[in-house]
Order: structure tokens, then sequence, then C-alpha cells
């Protein structure tokens, strides 16, 4: 994706660059698996992208490299022009599971990410505390993780994530395990709190509507070893409403999706590659 051009002309720099990153992982016998082949692709700054692809084909993987936690085997990934080595600064990860500690309070989990930062306990607390009715959860700062729901919990484990005040949010199926309904409600409050405080998003799925219904756009992955196969943009008028899946723009884009993942994509899909 080039950069976007902003009011005075000039062009945005993006905020997140992958440019040929690959990654392999050694086995017996001096062999390896190879996991991502020569993935490029950049994020400007306030877009939401969804990832997408069939299972195994490197999302997660992906993200460990963005988030510092892995390096890749060759390439390059840089966040605001600085190039990624190791753990830092840039970006809060949102794993699958909200990984609450059942013995710590609400408040206390979702104080966690500061704690580790180095912020000092009653100060973090009080942080997060200024979050909660932002994020539906106000009168269960002192509740435990057993006491909420499913969405509740997904709820504290973001308010965990953006308390840290990282402006660009991995989040790596958040709301895999919830059901339909609640996950659709889920959805549509994500939507509402990105644009609110623009932060820049990436979001791995294999819900193609979720995809849809949040993003700018959509990178599609193929089979291990994982390259960009295609992206999508998503010119669904914003915000997005439940009823937007049942249009016509919705559907199409619904198709040329379930094209691309399947390998089959439409000679006038809405697809190009990247």
């Amino acid at each position: 994706m080039s950069t976007e051009p902003s009011p005075s002309g000039l062009r945005t720099p993006p905020r997140l660059e992958l440019t040929g990153v690959s990654r392999s992982f050694p086995l017996r016998g001096r062999r390896t698996l190879p996991v991502l082949d020569q993935v490029s692709l950049s994020v400007a700054p306030g877009e939401f992208v969804s990832i997408v692809g069939p299972s195994g084909a490197g999302k997660s993987t992906l993200f460990n490299l963005i988030a510092g936690l892995d390096r890749p085997t060759c390439g390059r990934i840089a966040i605001d022009g600085d190039v990624i080595n190791g753990p830092h600064a840039h970006t809060a990860y949102m794993p699958q599971n909200d990984l609450l500690f059942p013995w710590r309070t609400v408040a206390a989990n979702a104080a966690l990410g500061l704690e580790v930062q180095g912020v000092p306990r009653r100060r973090a607390r009080d942080q997060v505390r200024e979050l909660f009715g932002r994020f539906g959860l106000a009168g269960f700062e002192d509740a435990y993780p057993f006491e909420l729901s499913g969405g509740m919990r997904q709820r504290a484990a973001l308010l965990r994530t953006v308390a840290q005040r990282r402006e660009t949010l991995l989040l790596d199926e958040p709301f895999g395990a919830l059901d339909s309904l609640t996950r659709m409600q889920m959805q549509l409050w994500l939507q509402q709190v990105w644009a609110e405080h623009s932060w820049t998003a990436l979001l791995v799925t294999h819900d193609i509507r979720e995809a849809l219904i949040l993003s700018d756009r959509v990178v599609v992955l193929s089979p291990r070893p994982a390259s960009v196969r295609l992206v999508l943009e998503v010119d669904l008028p914003r915000p997005r409403d439940a009823a937007v899946t049942t249009t016509p723009a919705f559907a199409r884009l619904e198709r040329a999706l379930l094209a691309a993942v399947t390998d089959d994509p439409p000679a006038d899909a809405g697809l190009s590659a990247w």
C-alpha cells in the first residue's frame, strides 16, 4: 500500500511496514519448516486491517514478529520508521484467550501491563479505573474474572491492552470463543471505540464477516508458507451495523473474500495483488 497524502499534500509515512518478511523454523535432520514467505505489507496510521487465511498459515507467527517476540529469518519490519529487532514499546498485543488471572480483580488484571512497565501499582490501577465506563465495565472494577460474562471478560482483556497507551493494537482472534450474538455485539462495540481513539489496528480472524464489518482492508494469506495473496479494499460506509451484512455490497465483498481464501478469485471481485 502506498502512503496516503495528508491535508498539506505531503505523504504520511506508514505506521507499520513489512518488507520481504520470511520465517522458517528448524526441524530435525537439518530440515526447516517455512511458515512465512516474502510477506510485504504496510498499514497507515489509524487504519484497521484484518488478516485472514487458512489455519496454520502463519498469522500468529506474523503477529509475534510484529510484536518483537520473534525475529524474521529474513526481511524487515518497521514501526514509525524504527526497525523492529526485539521486544519494543510500539504495540500492544491481545492474544486469543483473555488470560485474566483468576486471583486478581478486574481492575488489577487491567493494570497488569502498566505494572510490568514499572508504573506503581496504585497509580496503574487508578489509571485503568478511568476507562471502565467506556468499556462497559463500570461497577465491576473489584469483581473477579469468574463473575464476568464471556463478552465482559474480552472487554476487560482489551481494556488491559489499550491501557498501555500504545497506538498500534495487535488483536489475535479476540472474539473467537464467544457465541455468535455476543461476538456481533463485540464487533460493533470495537468498531466504535476504535473510531473514537484513532488506533491503528491489526486483527487476525477466521471470520470473513468479522473482517468485513471491522476493516478498511482485508489481507488474504496463502497456505503455508504464507505469502500475501490478495488484498480487498472494504468500501462500505462507516459506522457499520449488523444490517450491513444483508446488503448487496456486503455480499459482493463476502463472495470476493471467499473466492480469495479458496484460491478461486473471480475476475470482477474487486481484489488486487498486494
